[in-house]
């Protein structure tokens, strides 16, 4: 399978830009790898749906750095676009 597109917003590139180099990196590799198949587990992808306020967007956790990733997918043009890069209390604040 090709990789989706992976398109940032402008807000989740500041939110990477907050991060040092190194958790940039990791962020990188996780987005590299998910955009591989991000769409959600039920669909047989990696992604794990968010619910509530965030239901329609899709998360990847980076337990070693508290982060989250979350993200939209635009399955017609197979396009992954980032929302946001965070810890997750700032992950419940996203609309």
């Amino acid at each position: 399978m090709n990789d989706w597109a992976v398109l940032f917003s402008p807000e989740s590139l500041e939110d990477l830009m907050k991060l040092d180099t190194t958790k940039q990196s990791r962020v990188m590799k996780a987005i590299k790898r998910h955009s591989r198949n991000p769409l959600p587990q039920r669909e047989g992808g990696y992604g794990i749906e968010l619910r509530g306020e965030l239901a329609g967007t899709i998360k990847i956790k980076l337990l070693k750095d508290g982060l989250r990733v979350v993200y939209k997918v635009i399955k017609e043009s197979k396009v992954m676009r980032i929302i946001a890069i965070g810890i997750e209390p700032i992950m419940k604040c996203i609309k």
